[in-house]
């Protein structure tokens, strides 16, 4: 995926038999997906999007020019799960001290005392709050934190690192894969 496009939003299951789709938008007003006019997906097949009802849009493939809107249940279903992006210079610039959440992607992720754990991989958001997962420098499995002060108390984009503090598990212990990281009191 080329770094000058944005993930904004997924096409999701059909709704109905007339070629209608639930469609999980990512911007912070929904209904903003749709402003942003042409969508491309992972291979520059173009998209428009027009929202019906509350995350439920019809959907108009662009084919040499013109808009070719989903004939029915079987051409919406073609596109379920169909990742939608637009290009980085359609968003507005960040402010000073915002980021977006691509821009995590690939910082470094150190401890409190310096020490580098690993990079951030992925930033997971299935709509019950962010998570980071933290490719980890030695072997074994990924560490994945909730995005939050507590866990990530330092994010500076400029720099290319993050400061993380893992949550405790059940146990009291660190999350497993983080050698070195003492549990907090």
């Amino acid at each position: 995926m080329p770094d000058e496009r944005i993930l904004m939003g997924v096409i999701g299951r059909p709704h109905g038999v007339r070629g209608l789709v639930h469609v999980q938008s990512f911007t912070a007003d929904p209904e903003a997906l749709a402003e942003y006019g042409v969508l491309e997906d992972e291979r520059g097949r173009k998209f428009t999007l027009h929202w019906q009802s509350e995350g439920i849009a019809r959907i108009a493939e662009r084919i040499g020019g013109r808009d070719v809107p989903l004939a029915d249940r079987t051409a919406a279903e073609a596109l379920t799960n169909t990742r939608l992006y637009v290009p980085r210079a359609a968003l507005p610039a960040a402010e000073e001290d915002e980021y977006y959440l691509t821009d995590l992607i690939g910082l470094r992720a150190e401890n409190a005392a310096g020490e580098v754990l690993g990079h951030v991989a992925i930033v997971h958001d299935y709509g019950a709050g962010t998570s980071l997962e933290i490719a980890l420098e030695r072997a074994g499995p990924a560490l994945i934190l909730p995005f939050t002060a507590r866990a990530v108390p330092v994010v500076d984009v400029a720099g290319g690192r993050i400061v993380v503090d893992p949550p405790e598990t059940t146990d009291g212990e660190p999350q497993a894969g983080v050698e070195g990281m003492e549990a907090r009191p």
